[in-house]
C-alpha cells in the first residue's frame, strides 16, 4: 500500500513540474540607472602635479568603469540593462549627461574639465537626487551612484552631507563612495555611503598616487559584481514550483532574540501643545476618626529668656603719644596675598555681671509626634509551575514574509491604586498650665547673650471662619506607571543596525497630564495665635538672694568714642622713609604701569596671507593670530594714517580672481592697534583656488603704489601653502621687486617647498635673497615664539624705546600685564549647545589670553602666568587638552588639534577631574603655591546636577578662585551663581560668543585675571 503512494505522489509532482516549465525558464527584467557624481574641486586638483592632472586620472578610470557596463543574462535567471548619467562639481554643480545609453555617456565624460575652489559636496548629491529621479529608464528600475570625492568640504549651503545623503537613500538610490586617492577624510566619506559601509565604502580608490597615476581596476570590478548580485536578489522572484498547501501546526515560542543596537537618533521633535486643563474630582469623604496616639516625647527647651543686666564699664586706658605726619607715598600695585597670620592670645575673663531677673515660665509642650506605622506584610508564596506543554508536528517551511510595520504606540497604562492609608496616633494628655507669677522690675540692659534654643510652638489657636472659595487647582502631577501589560509574541529578528552615537541627558517633552490624586494627608498644625492683652502690672517682690555668678559674657559692643586726650610728647625721631626714586622703582619691577613703549619709526608693513580652500579654516585662523601676534611686539601704530611718522599696516587675503579683500594702509578707521586687530578678526576664510602671482600685483598696486610715504620703509611678509592656478600668470611673482625699495619676505608652509622646483617660486617672490625665503611644516609654527622673534627682527631691526618721562629712570621693562603668580585653569564645555563655531571662537579666544599674559619664562618660574585647558562633556568625557604649561607653542598646537567633544554636559565631574589632574596628582600639587589658583569656566550653566555639589567644594578645598564666562540669554542662572560661589561679579556676561572678541570684553577679562 505504502508503496502505491510513492508511486502516486511521483506521477502528481511530475506533472506539476512538466506543467509549469515555461514559467520557470522565463527571465526576468532588471532595469539599472548608475549615476556618477565626480569631485574636481581644488583639493582634488592639486593632489597631483601638475595642477588638474588627477581630474583627468579619474576621467579615464570613470570611462573604463562605463566601458565595463555590459548589458548580460546574470546567471541565466535575469536580464541587466544598464543607463548612465553623471555630474561633476565643486562650489557649482555642471551635469555632462543625463541618464541613457553608455556611448552618449563616454562621450560626456571627455569633456569634464577640472573646476577648482570649494568643494560643496551636499549640494552635489541633491542635484544628482534630482537627476536621478527626473528621467528613469523604467518604472521599475533600480537606482545606484558612484561618488567619487575625498570628503574633504569647505561649506554646506545644501543642509550638509547627511541630510542630503539621507535624502537619497530614502529615494532608493544606493551609493557606493571612491576615494580619488589616499588623502581622504574618511569620516566625510562613510557619511555619504550607504549602510553597511563595509559594502559601499569598504576602501575603494579611483587612483593610485604612490605609482604614476595607476587606475584602480580592482575597485571597478568589485562595484559591478556588486550591483549584479543585488540586482539578481532584487528581480529574480522564484513562483514555478510554489503549491499551497495546507497551514502548518503553531510552532513553540522561540527564544527572546537578542538585544538591537541603538539606532540613530531621530530628529528633535516640535514642541507640543499645552495640554486642556483637567477636571476637578469629587471631594473625597471624611477619614475615620484615629485612635488615640501615644504619649508624646518630652518636649524641647523653653524660649530664650530675657537679656541680662550691663556690665560695669572697663576702665579708661592710657593714651599713646602722637606721631609725627608722615610724607604721602605713591599709590602701590596690588600686593600678593599674605600668610595667614598666628592665632591672637585670648583676652582676659570679664567680671562677672550682676545676676538677671528670673523669666516667666514657658508654655506648655507641644503634642507628642505620631506613632510609628504597621510593618507591611509579607509576600505570599510563591505558584507552583505549570508543566509544559506537548510539542506541535513541525511545519512545513512557509515563504519569507515581508517585514511587519512598526506597530502603533500602546496607551500609558492605568495609574496603581492607592495603598491603605496609615492609622493615626492618639493625642498626649494636655499638661497643666502654671499660675501666673508678678512681675518683677525691669532690670538694667544687660550685655548681649548667647543665642538660646528654639523653643516649642505653641498651642493652636482657635478655628478662623471659613474663607472663600479658591480658584481651581492646577493639574495634578503624572500618576505613577500602571502594571506591565501581557507580552507580546516575539517578531522577527532585524538586521543587526549600526552603532548608534551615545545618547543626551537632556529631558523630554512633557508627557500627558496623569490622573487626579486622592484625598491628601493631614496638613501641617497651625501657627501659634496671636498674644493676649498684657496684664496689670503685679506687686513687688522681695528681693532674691544672690545667685551664683554665671559664665563669662561676649565682649560688649563698641562704645562710643570718648573725647580727645592731651597731646602727647614728642617720641623718638623715625626712619627715613622710601625716597621717589625707590617708589618708583619699586613699581617698575613689581607692575607694568609705567611701561616703556617701542617704536619702529616709520614703516609700512603689507601681510599678504593665502586663503585658499587648501589652507582649511583653522590654519587660515593661525595666519590671521600671526599677523596679531607680530604687530603686538611692534608697540603702537600710527594714530594718523596720514602721518609721516609711526608705522601702518595693511593686510591683503587672496583666494581665486576677483576674491581678493585688504586692509589698506591709510584706511582712517585703522587709527589703533585694537582696530586693526578687530579689522583682522573680521577677514573671513574665502575657500577657493590659489592666485598668489596676482595677488602680489593687487597689493602692490592698491595698498603700495598710490599710498606711501616718502621716508617710510616698506616690507611685505608673503605667506602661501602651496602651488598657485596654472590659469594664472607666472610672471607676477617677481611684480614687487620692480620696485627696489620694498622689501620681500616669503613664507612657504609644508613639505612641497623641499623640491627645487617649489623652492624657487618662493624665491622669485623674495626677489632671490636667500635670507627673506623662511619655511615651515606647520601652520602652528607660525605663532611660535621663536618665529615671531625672528619676524620682528626683519620688521623692525632698529626699535627705538621710549620711556614716559619719570623720576629716576632705569632700565625699561615692558610687560603686558602684572606679573604677579598666576595659574589659570580653563574649563572648556564641549556638550552640543556650545555648537562648533561657538567652540572655534571660545579656542581663539584662550589662544588671545595665552598671548597678552606674561607666561612664566621657566615651570620653576615663581612669578608671571601658567596655563591649562580642561575639555569636558558628559560625566564620563573629561579631555585634557593641555596641562599648566608656559610655553606658547605647546598651548598654540594643542588648541589647533583640538576637537569638539558634540557630546553633553556634567560641570560637576569635570571640576573634579581637573582638581585632580591638573591642580594635584597622586597627593603632590601641581599648581604653585605661592600663585593664585584661578578656574575659568566657559559654560552656559545648563548641565547634569549630578557630582555638581562636591565639584564646588573640591575648587574650595584647592583655594581656587573661580571665574564665569556665559554668552547668551539661555542659561541657568543659579548654577552659575554656585560656580562662582555666590560671587556675581565673578560672572562675564555677553549676547553671543562673537563678545569674546570685543577688545572692552577681552581687555575687562584681562584685567580681572591679572
Amino acid at each position: 500500500m505504502l508503496g502505491l503512494e510513492v508511486i502516486a505522489l511521483c506521477f502528481l509532482f511530475g506533472a506539476l513540474t512538466h506543467a509549469q516549465t515555461p514559467e520557470c525558464n522565463k527571465k526576468h527584467e532588471c532595469p539599472i540607472d548608475v549615476y556618477f557624481t565626480i569631485d574636481t574641486s581644488e583639493t582634488i586638483a592639486l593632489q597631483e602635479s601638475p595642477p588638474g592632472a588627477l581630474v583627468d586620472s579619474i576621467q579615464l578610470f570613470t570611462e573604463r568603469f562605463a566601458d565595463l557596463l555590459e548589458d548580460a543574462d546574470y546567471k541565466g535567471l535575469v536580464q541587466i540593462r544598464w543607463n548612465i548619467g553623471g555630474l561633476y562639481f565643486s562650489q557649482r554643480q555642471k551635469v555632462f549627461s543625463q541618464i541613457g545609453p553608455k556611448a552618449a555617456f563616454i562621450q560626456g565624460i571627455k569633456t569634464v574639465p577640472y573646476l577648482g575652489k570649494g568643494t560643496f559636496i551636499d549640494c552635489a548629491l541633491t542635484n544628482m537626487t534630482q537627476e536621478m529621479l527626473r528621467k528613469p529608464s523604467d518604472p521599475k528600475v533600480l537606482r545606484f551612484a558612484v561618488v567619487i570625492t575625498d570628503g574633504h568640504v569647505t561649506g554646506n549651503p545644501c543642509g550638509g552631507i547627511k541630510v542630503a545623503a539621507e535624502k537619497a537613500r530614502d529615494e532608493g538610490i544606493r551609493m557606493f563612495v571612491v576615494a580619488a586617492s589616499k588623502n581622504v577624510d574618511e569620516t566625510g566619506l562613510r557619511e555619504i555611503a550607504n549602510s553597511p559601509a563595509s559594502v559601499y565604502r569598504r576602501d575603494f580608490m579611483a587612483v593610485d598616487l604612490n605609482q604614476p597615476a595607476v587606475v584602480q581596476k580592482d575597485t571597478i570590478d568589485r562595484i559591478i559584481n556588486t550591483m549584479a548580485h543585488m540586482a539578481y536578489v532584487e528581480c529574480y522572484e522564484v513562483s514555478c514550483l510554489e503549491t499551497p498547501g495546507p497551514p502548518g501546526p503553531k510552532g513553540h515560542r522561540g527564544q527572546k532574540g537578542a538585544k538591537g543596537d541603538n539606532g540613530d537618533p531621530g530628529l528633535k521633535g516640535g514642541r507640543g501643545r499645552p495640554g486642556d486643563p483637567g477636571i476637578e474630582g469629587p471631594i473625597g469623604q471624611p477619614g475615620v476618626k484615629g485612635e488615640p496616639g501615644l504619649k508624646g516625647e518630652k518636649g524641647e527647651f523653653g524660649s530664650e529668656g530675657k537679656k541680662g543686666v550691663a556690665g560695669l564699664a572697663g576702665r579708661n586706658g592710657t593714651d599713646g603719644q602722637k606721631g609725627k605726619i608722615g610724607r604721602i607715598g605713591s599709590p602701590g600695585c596690588k600686593g600678593d596675598p599674605g600668610d595667614r597670620g598666628l592665632d591672637g592670645h585670648p583676652g582676659d575673663v570679664g567680671e562677672s555681671g550682676l545676676p538677671g531677673t528670673d523669666g516667666e515660665k514657658g508654655d506648655s509642650g507641644r503634642p507628642g509626634r505620631a506613632g510609628p506605622p504597621g510593618s507591611a506584610g509579607g509576600p505570599g508564596p510563591k505558584g507552583e509551575a505549570g508543566s509544559p506543554g506537548s510539542p506541535g508536528i513541525p511545519g512545513q517551511k512557509g515563504n519569507p514574509g515581508t517585514a511587519g510595520t512598526i506597530g502603533v504606540k500602546g496607551e500609558p497604562g492605568r495609574r496603581g491604586d492607592f495603598g491603605p492609608k496609615g492609622a493615626q496616633g492618639p493625642d498626649g494628655p494636655k499638661g497643666d498650665k502654671g499660675e501666673m507669677g508678678p512681675e518683677g522690675l525691669r532690670g538694667l540692659p544687660g550685655e548681649v547673650g548667647n543665642k538660646g534654643t528654639k523653643g516649642d510652638n505653641g498651642l493652636p489657636g482657635p478655628r478662623g471662619p471659613p474663607g472663600v472659595p479658591g480658584e481651581s487647582g492646577r493639574n495634578g502631577t503624572r500618576g505613577d506607571p500602571g502594571d506591565a501589560g501581557p507580552r507580546g509574541e516575539p517578531g522577527l529578528i532585524g538586521p543587526k543596525g549600526d552603532t548608534g552615537r551615545p545618547g543626551f541627558s537632556y529631558p523630554g517633552p512633557r508627557g500627558p497630564s496623569g490622573d487626579r490624586g486622592g484625598p491628601g494627608g493631614r496638613g501641617p498644625r497651625g501657627s501659634r495665635g496671636d498674644c493676649g492683652h498684657k496684664g496689670e502690672p503685679g506687686e513687688t517682690g522681695p528681693v532674691g538672694d544672690s545667685g551664683e555668678a554665671g559664665p563669662a559674657g561676649e565682649p560688649g559692643q563698641r562704645g562710643l568714642r570718648g573725647e580727645g586726650g592731651r597731646d602727647g610728647d614728642p617720641g623718638p625721631e623715625g626712619d627715613p622713609g622710601l625716597t621717589e626714586c625707590d617708589v618708583m622703582n619699586y613699581i617698575r619691577e613689581t607692575c607694568g604701569c609705567c611701561d616703556c613703549e617701542k617704536r619702529c619709526g616709520p614703516v609700512d608693513i603689507v601681510f599678504v596671507i593665502d586663503s585658499s580652500e587648501s589652507v582649511g579654516l583653522t590654519n587660515f585662523t593661525l595666519e590671521k593670530n600671526f599677523v596679531i601676534n607680530t604687530i603686538n611686539r611692534l608697540g603702537s601704530i600710527a594714530k594718523d594714517p596720514n602721518s609721516e611718522t609711526g608705522t601702518r599696516v595693511g593686510v591683503v587675503q587672496y583666494s581665486h580672481s576677483g576674491t581678493f579683500q585688504a586692509i589698506r594702509l591709510n584706511d582712517p578707521k585703522i587709527d589703533t592697534l585694537s582696530a586693526f586687530k578687530d579689522a583682522v578678526k573680521r577677514l573671513e576664510w574665502i575657500a577657493g583656488g590659489t592666485w598668489t602671482p596676482s595677488a602680489l600685483k593687487y597689493a602692490y598696486d592698491n595698498l603700495i603704489k598710490d599710498s606711501r610715504r616718502a621716508k617710510a620703509n616698506v616690507t611685505v611678509v608673503v605667506i602661501t601653502d602651496g602651488r598657485f592656478d596654472p590659469r594664472d600668470d607666472d610672471s607676477l611673482l617677481t611684480y614687487l621687486c620692480s620696485d627696489p625699495s620694498v622689501d620681500v619676505s616669503a613664507i612657504g608652509i609644508g613639505d612641497m617647498f623641499d623640491q627645487i622646483e617649489e623652492n624657487e617660486s618662493l624665491k622669485s617672490i623674495a626677489c632671490q635673497k636667500d635670507g627673506r625665503v623662511l619655511g615651515m611644516r606647520r601652520f602652528a609654527d607660525l605663532v611660535a615664539e621663536e618665529f615671531i622673534d625672528k619676524i620682528e627682527t626683519v620688521l623692525c631691526p632698529d626699535p627705538e624705546i621710549v620711556c614716559p618721562d619719570l623720576p629716576c629712570k632705569s632700565e625699561p621693562a615692558v610687560a603686558s600685564c602684572v606679573r604677579r603668580p598666576v595659574d589659570v585653569v580653563f574649563l572648556l564645555d564641549g556638550s552640543e549647545r556650545m555648537g562648533l563655531e561657538n567652540h572655534r571662537r571660545a579656542k581663539e579666544f584662550i589662544e588671545n589670553v595665552a598671548n597678552r599674559l606674561n607666561l612664566a619664562s621657566s615651570q620653576s618660574d615663581e612669578r608671571n602666568a601658567r596655563i591649562a585647558l580642561l575639555q569636558y562633556g558628559s560625566q564620563s568625557e573629561q579631555q585634557v587638552e593641555f596641562v599648566l604649561t608656559h610655553n606658547l607653542t605647546v598651548i598654540s598646537d594643542s588648541l589647533a588639534n583640538m576637537n569638539y567633544m558634540d557630546s553633553s554636559s556634567s560641570l560637576g565631574s569635570a571640576i573634579i577631574h581637573a582638581v585632580n589632574n591638573l591642580v594635584t596628582s597622586q597627593g603632590s600639587r601641581l599648581a604653585r603655591r605661592n600663585a593664585e589658583l584661578s578656574f575659568v569656566f566657559i559654560t552656559d550653566g545648563i548641565t547634569s546636577s549630578e557630582n555638581l555639589d562636591e565639584g564646588v567644594s573640591a575648587m574650595r578645598r584647592a583655594e581656587g578662585v573661580p571665574t564665569v564666562i556665559a554668552m547668551g540669554s539661555d542659561t541657568d542662572q543659579e548654577v552659575l551663581k554656585k560656580v562662582a560661589l555666590q560671587d556675581t561679579s565673578a560672572i562675564f556676561r555677553g549676547d553671543d560668543y562673537t563678545m569674546l572678541s570685543k577688545p572692552s570684553f577681552f581687555e575687562r577679562f584681562i584685567r580681572w585675571i591679572c
